[in-house]
């Protein structure tokens, strides 16, 4: 459901855009269409029952400045929060605006240059899909929306998407193109955030891959990936995990997914299957992400990522990542998990550590 009346019409909303970049690495549109969506399905199954959204709701409200200054409630309706959550987990604001609410996301959405009012498009991934439960199914729907997703997948006419509070969780719906229901999408551009096409692969002496691979068995590398598959081919099976050191066991040159790579004790990561070659990059620190629980240092913490001053001296302490904003003067944000610290806003790079 919807969550719009509560908060007015006005058309304002805060966009701050971030480089479509993987730890350096250009990325084409399709990775970057990619990254959106295996960040929204690592949400997969949070719950409303046992309070796995409250992250999803963390991090839209930790995005300043908020839509139409609206901080959500646990208990306010998260659809369009969710999509906004993700875009800002991906540092994708400046192609998918942050919103609450389903008609205002709409709107935004026009003011980009960027939504599709036709029922029967046939999406990619990447793309949002808007729906109106009151669709008669008599031409192209024109009425208010009331819900939103995240396109996953598209199988012949069938669509997949990824919602945020569909049966009070993050879950999967099946829809037809051009299926009743459906009132439009948002179609972000991704094509200006990537290369135009996939860069050249070069191996670490500089020189270009011709199907093979730039790391080798034994390896140690930094995954900064979030899903890792079953097997090299293209229509493995995916599935969440954590960024973070890991080893090269397996290579398979042709490969969708060209590295199997496992998890390096102590270096943050949970993954062990195959991955694709942008999220692998030189061994180095273990990568933070949102959801990431990490180790405050204590010291100053800050309103804003951008903040010249601080806000109060908390105590160190467990925490967990709400938000990065990368290259930000203070780029986590971060919220306490125990009563040790009370730290709870945007600090320094320095001030956590896994």
């Amino acid at each position: 459901m919807d969550f719009e009346e509560t908060i007015g019409n006005s058309r304002t909303n805060g966009c701050a855009g971030a480089a479509a970049n993987q730890g350096g690495i250009l990325m084409t549109e399709n990775q970057i269409r990619q990254k959106l969506v295996d960040k929204a399905v690592s949400f997969l199954g949070r719950k409303e029952s046992s309070g796995g959204h409250k992250e999803i709701i963390d991090i839209y409200n930790a995005h300043k400045p908020l839509a139409r200054g609206y901080a959500m409630k646990y208990t306010d309706a998260w659809c369009a929060a969710y999509v906004s959550a993700i875009a800002i987990s991906t540092g994708l604001t400046d192609i998918i605006p942050t919103e609450c609410g389903c008609g205002q996301m709409i709107e935004l959405f026009r003011k980009l240059g960027s939504w599709r009012e036709n029922d029967a498009y046939t999406p990619k991934p990447g793309d949002i899909i808007f729906y109106d439960w009151q669709d008669g199914g008599n031409g192209d729907n024109l009425g208010g929306a009331d819900h939103v997703g995240i396109v996953v997948d598209i199988k012949g006419s069938t669509i997949k998407v990824i919602e945020g509070n569909i049966n009070d969780a993050v879950g999967y719906r099946n829809i037809a193109v051009n299926g009743k229901k459906i009132r439009g999408y948002g179609v972000p551009k991704y094509s200006a955030k990537g290369t135009a096409a996939p860069a050249v692969s070069l191996n670490r002496s500089g020189t270009e891959n011709a199907g093979s691979v730039s790391f080798a068995v034994g390896d140690t590398v930094l995954f900064s990936g979030i899903i890792h598959y079953t097997s090299s081919y293209a229509a493995a099976s995916g599935k969440p995990c954590k960024p973070g050191k890991a080893k090269v066991t397996a290579t398979n040159p042709t490969g969708a997914h060209p590295y199997h790579v496992v998890a390096v004790a102590g270096g943050g990561s949970t993954v062990h299957g195959w991955v694709d070659a942008s999220v692998l990059a030189e061994g180095g620190s273990p990568v933070i992400a949102v959801g990431d629980k990490v180790r405050f240092a204590g010291g100053p913490h800050y309103k804003s990522a951008a903040a010249s001053k601080y806000s109060s001296m908390p105590k160190a302490g467990p925490a967990k990542v709400t938000a990065i904003r990368k290259g930000a003067k203070h780029p986590y944000h971060i919220i306490h998990t125990d009563s040790t610290s009370s730290v709870y806003g945007w600090v320094d790079a320095g001030k956590v550590s896994k």
